[in-house]
């Protein structure tokens, strides 16, 4: 029998600064708590205060940075503050997405840290109304010889697989990169991109005093607890023991939490609603309270649970995966409860909200907790960390370098590396196809995914972005470029680009040095967002991503999103035909720091490397409509961005997709730089032999810049060279070592 009074006192009792700092609260948050609440909190006040005021869930080290970003154009319904961004797609409907991380539950245990990231993403975008249509991740792993990193793989794709498959929903994109420095600390960002109609958009603010508080979904267990603080600290060697503290997800029941939500949003029953992610119940009716302007009262006795002898600290805690909370319009109890009944999922009210502006819970008949919701949302520390400016490069000195001997022994060893190596092993354990409507993914190499608006002649094009060289390089220029790449992947397609979600991933922001980087890449990007109108709608920030004080390289990835207004007129990296003519668009070549080149086959690091590429927004503005100009008007066969690796890589891409060679004519100098070189802004087009002498009157009309720059031929790739004999490359012996490389490394061979 539980002894009730005991665990009262345990949940009353009054707790001091040294309780406090147990729970990740400092000093300074100690006072600012105590003068906001008047009095020392009791064991559940404090809980609550310390993931509300965890960075996970505050943003309390980046809030008044973020807010540099732009976040409005004339498409945007809903920009950043609600469970996901929303924007126009005309025709009524409204496309919704949003990215975040699961980073560290997904190191300590991979494959449920994994697919319950996939989860919490999948909630962010069908508590808003939409019904979910693609996934994507992006994914970060140490070195290869790390003894952990091949298991850690293996996990986490089988987790991502497991519950993106198991839901039915398609994984359409993604990227995958491998370095020493995510040995401690591999990143698993995960978005999802969901479909409504304009006039049923759901939200977590509206909800008014007097309407009950209705829980769904599965029954809380003790899984979870405490996971927002965990994400808000760095690692330690040997932490494995914080297992407990990662969720367990299941995909079945999130398949009929979505159908239960849809239905019920058609009744007009819902007043206000919120998934419970990180921080569970606490978050969830926090953020609605807060949003709201209101207060909340709830009895935890109520609350469906799975375990016995449940305190409120660990119903209130807990991160048990597929539950939604929701603000119920009068008298529609019994409609909410009997749609869930028929999914068989639990449904109970548990509360009420009121005028208050206060949080009460109660358990065993007893107030255990009594605070202002203010000060637990936008009231929360907001702090002006102090930073440093990141260090400048040295240019990067190509001639101290002799030029390689054979450009084919290059080529296949950037088409092998880790980064650059084919990610089929991957993504063929994702189902790409369901639904119906993936009409090309980008995981095959492409720049973007493209899905059919179901019913439509429209298609959204979803990409997954981030140079983490780059940003390490310069992160003003490297934020820059992450955003650049987004909107190069989208136009490529021939979609205009409308929005961007992002996850900004870093170490430790009290760390001036970290915070310099994560200051200057949101300058950065800031500024591509505004040159190019490509505002942030939603996102996520993870920081305290170290391991025994070592950082990850700076890595803030973008996800975008694009329309096509007609899906019969886009272009791919599949296409090109033998006799096509290769064309660069956009400007010279030959910038080979912080390139794939410098760091594989120089085998460079740090500032050695040299600087990114710099990144010309205007240009990259006009050179991108002039492409999508192009792919609509049906003018090129196959198309493919030029970005890690340079215009060899990218032309070996497009050579390996169709199936076909290519001769690639080169200079008699500069010839590293020319073949291999970064440089921003520019594509690789394959244009019909009988059509090549249209393109450059086309190319010249559009006041565009570009090189003929090779053929498409039978079964190798060729480097015809100003002055030398040509070069050859076998395209079997490329695609062996570029698709064998991830088969091989999973194998132990």
């Amino acid at each position: 029998m539980t002894d009730t009074s005991a665990i009262l006192a345990h949940l009353k009792a009054e707790q001091t600064e040294t309780d406090a700092a147990g729970h990740g609260i400092n000093a300074e948050e100690w006072d600012r708590l105590v003068t906001r609440l008047g009095r020392n909190p009791n064991l559940v006040e404090l809980g609550i205060y310390s993931v509300m005021w965890s960075e996970h869930c505050s943003y309390k080290s980046s809030r008044r940075h973020l807010s540099k970003f732009p976040t409005k154009n004339d498409r945007v319904i809903q920009g950043p503050g609600e469970n996901a961004g929303v924007i126009d797609i005309g025709d009524g409907q409204a496309a919704i997405f949003k990215m975040e991380s699961h980073n560290h539950p997904s190191y300590i245990e991979p494959y449920q840290g994994a697919a319950t990231g996939v989860g919490g993403i999948l909630r962010d975008v069908f508590t808003m109304g939409a019904r979910p249509i693609a996934l994507v991740n992006a994914l970060r792993f140490g070195s290869p010889d790390h003894p952990k990193t091949r298991s850690l793989v293996a996990g986490v794709v089988s987790g991502i697989g497991g519950y993106g498959n198991c839901v039915g929903v398609p994984t359409v994109a993604g990227e995958t990169q491998f370095d020493e420095g995510y040995n401690g600390n591999i990143l698993v960002n995960a978005m999802a991109v969901g479909l409504a109609d304009q006039d049923k958009i759901f939200y977590a603010r509206g909800a008014t005093p007097g309407n009950p508080i209705f829980y769904v979904g599965s029954k809380t267990g003790r899984d979870g607890i405490h996971g927002a603080t965990m994400a808000s600290a760095e690692f330690s060697e040997g932490d494995e023991e914080k297992r407990p503290t990662v969720q367990v997800g299941d995909p079945f029941t999130e398949k009929l939490l979505i159908e239960a939500c849809l239905e019920l949003m058609a009744t007009d029953a819902i007043q206000a609603i919120q998934d419970m992610g990180a921080a569970g119940l606490t978050s969830s009716s926090v953020e609605m309270a807060d949003k709201g302007g209101i207060g909340i009262e709830m009895d935890l006795d109520k609350v469906p649970q799975r375990e016995e002898g449940m305190t409120a600290y660990e119903i209130m805690l807990s991160e048990s995966q597929e539950r939604m909370l929701m603000v119920l319009k009068p008298g529609k109890e019994d409609v909410a409860k009997a749609i869930f009944d028929k999914y068989d999922l639990d449904a109970e009210v548990i509360g009420v909200t009121t005028d208050t502006g206060h949080m009460v819970l109660k358990q065993f008949g007893e107030v255990v907790c009594d605070i202002p919701v203010p000060p637990l949302a936008e009231d929360a520390p907001n702090y002006d960390r102090p930073w440093v400016e990141p260090r400048t490069r040295q240019p990067f000195d190509i001639s101290k370098y002799p030029e390689p001997e054979d450009y084919g022994e290059v080529l296949l060893k950037l088409m092998s590396s880790p980064d650059m190596a084919s990610k089929r092993w991957i993504w063929e354990q994702y189902d790409r196809h369901v639904m119906g409507d993936t009409i090309d993914s980008s995981q095959s190499m492409g720049d973007a995914a493209i899905v059919r608006i179901h019913g439509t002649n429209k298609a959204l094009a979803i990409c997954s972005d981030c140079n983490p060289h780059y940003v390490a390089a310069d992160p003003y220029e490297g934020g820059k470029a992450v955003v650049a790449e987004a909107y190069r992947n989208l136009s490529a397609v021939g979609a205009t680009p409308i929005a961007i979600t992002d996850n900004l991933n870093f170490g430790n922001p009290e760390k001036p040095a970290t915070m310099g980087y994560i200051v200057k890449a949101i300058e950065g990007m800031a500024e591509a967002c505004r040159v190019l109108d490509f505002p942030v709608v939603s996102g996520n920030v993870s920081l305290y991503n170290e391991t025994d004080g070592k950082a990850i390289p700076p890595t803030p990835v973008v996800g975008g999103v694009g329309l096509i207004e007609d899906v019969s007129k886009v272009a791919t990296l599949k296409g090109a035909q033998s006799g096509d003519a290769l064309f660069v668009i956009g400007p010279d070549a030959g910038h080979l720091g912080a390139s794939l080149y410098a760091r594989e086959w120089l085998g460079l690091k740090g500032d050695d490397l040299g600087p990114p590429p710099p990144v010309n927004l205007d240009e990259a503005v006009h050179v991108a409509a002039g492409i999508r100009k192009l792919v609509r008007e049906g003018a090129v066969h196959a198309i493919h961005d030029i970005s890690d690796g340079g215009l060899a890589c990218a032309v070996a891409e497009l050579a390996l997709s169709a199936g076909l060679g290519a001769d690639i004519y080169g200079p008699g100098a500069g010839r590293a730089g020319f073949l291999f070189g970064e440089d921003q802004n520019r594509y690789v087009v394959a244009v019909a032999a009988a059509g090549a002498d249209a393109m450059h009157q086309r190319l010249k009309s559009l006041g565009l810049s570009f090189v003929q720059v090779g053929t498409i031929t039978t079964d190798s790739i060729n480097f015809v060279l100003v002055d030398s004999a040509p070069q050859s490359l076998s395209l079997a012996t490329l695609r062996e070592a570029h698709e064998g490389w991830l088969p091989r490394y999973m194998k132990g061979e």
